[in-house]
């Protein structure tokens, strides 16, 4: 069989099952044990598959994925996340929009001590949406920075998928992990800029309404007592980290035991919390790691047919510079967002985007950034996207699926602009990086 057949049958075949809605893992073991007959050799490439299943989930570059989930899973279940939106919403005086500005300063600081994206959001929006709605927000204003400030959490570390990504790409996960924080503040501050800028020419998307304005150290209080600490997890871990103290393993494990251990002083993890904590730890972790015992095999079979090689030579041979075939590269992801999750994403372009970053020279750390931030595209992208299904199932009746896809549109054209400005300005995602690995 020729590559381009070959090509056709993987590539093809797994979107298409996608498309149909057979779940991620399954949709991909499939196609391998179709490949597998096909291309490695019947029985003994039945056999390969096993041995890959093996070896790929038993790879220690992929534990800090159930550890960062974990420090997510334990700040939800114990309540410590409330307490930091409390502590942020006690600084942030009267501005326009101010309980959607106290959204997206809360979420980021919960992106840095968290490695879910949706437990971020699924927080946020259950906690912050009634009172928002309750106090005259018109939906868009009220869901808009609750999904953004979500998918924001994809690029501040911790971040579970930041450590797949690297994982299946071969690029280095510290510098990956560090090198989305400038991007996701960035975007962050921007996301501040436009609620205050909006609310104050249309007043009517946020009323302003009275709030206890605190003075002296009970003000200043919860900021000490819980944001301060908590915040101290993600210094914690990527201090160790840039310092070559500790291996991203071994960071992770850090601030899974720091986040324990605040818990454990604050008296609020119980065994029911923590049961429900590890609980959903191995729910995610389980799923993630499920779907990588397929990214191996497939990646595998792919070069082994020469698709891999083929589509490589194809795209090298148009004689375009590299920045054209990154620039395609990005608007590709941008599109498979509108329709399959992020992982799907990665396991469909990684075997043929890898190589290709390799025979141009691109750093692999600024095209990882981009692929971050395609993929965080894809988190809020209608109609599918991950963040969007989240928002609507913690939402109450009279917030209709019309004004989600509506507020999520201004966050979309700024995370395009953070794109645009990291693809331009390389800068902005490596030289963090540069200076603290």
């Amino acid at each position: 069989m020729s590559w381009g057949a070959a090509a056709w049958l993987m590539l093809g075949g797994s979107t298409v099952l996608l498309f149909l809605g057979l779940p991620v893992a399954f949709s991909f073991l499939v196609i391998n044990l179709v490949g597998a007959l096909l291309f490695l050799g019947g029985e003994a490439g039945l056999t390969q598959i096993v041995r890959n299943s093996v070896v790929s989930v038993a790879s220690f570059s992929l534990t800090p994925i159930p550890l960062f989930i974990l420090m997510g899973e334990l700040l939800f279940h114990t309540g410590l996340a409330v307490k930091v939106i409390d502590g942020v919403e006690r600084l942030i005086r009267q501005v326009p929009g101010r309980l959607a500005v106290v959204a997206v300063v809360a979420g980021t600081v919960f992106s840095a001590i968290s490695g879910s994206t949706i437990a971020t959001t699924a927080m946020l929006g259950s906690l912050m949406l009634p009172v928002m709605l309750a106090r005259g927000y018109h939906p868009t204003m009220a869901t808009g920075p609750l999904m953004a400030i979500g998918a924001v959490d994809m690029l501040i570390p911790p971040s579970a998928l930041t450590v797949l990504l690297g994982s299946l790409s071969g690029i280095s996960i510290s510098k990956l992990l560090i090198g989305g924080v400038v991007p996701g503040l960035l975007l962050s501050l921007a996301f501040i800029v436009y609620i205050i800028v909006r609310v104050k020419l249309n007043p009517r998307l946020a009323p302003a309404s009275a709030f206890t304005e605190y003075q002296g150290w009970e003000k200043l209080r919860p900021f000490f007592q819980y944001v301060l600490p908590l915040v101290s997890i993600f210094v914690v871990v990527v201090a160790s980290m840039s310092a070559g103290w500790a291996t991203p393993t071994e960071s992770a494990a850090i601030g899974a035991l720091f986040t324990m251990m605040l818990a454990l002083a604050y008296r609020a993890l119980t065994p029911q919390n923590l049961l429900k904590a590890l609980r959903g730890t191995a729910a995610i972790s389980g799923m993630i790691l499920f779907i990588i015992v397929g990214a191996t095999t497939f990646s595998q079979i792919l070069s082994f047919s020469g698709v891999s090689n083929g589509l490589v030579e194809i795209i090298a041979g148009l004689g375009l510079p590299p920045g054209a075939v990154i620039a395609a590269m990005m608007l590709l992801l941008i599109f498979l967002g509108l329709f399959v999750e992020q992982v799907s994403m990665m396991m469909i372009t990684l075997p043929i985007y890898m190589p290709l970053v390799q025979k141009f020279g691109v750093d692999p750390v600024w095209f990882g950034v981009m692929f971050l931030i395609c993929m965080q595209l894809g988190l809020l992208l209608p109609p599918h996207g991950l963040l969007l299904m989240t928002m609507k199932g913690v939402s109450p009746p009279e917030v209709r699926m019309s004004h989600i896809f509506r507020a999520v549109v201004p966050y979309l054209a700024m995370s395009i602009v953070l794109l645009a400005l990291v693809f331009f300005v390389p800068a902005v995602a490596l030289w963090l990086p540069k200076v603290l690995v």
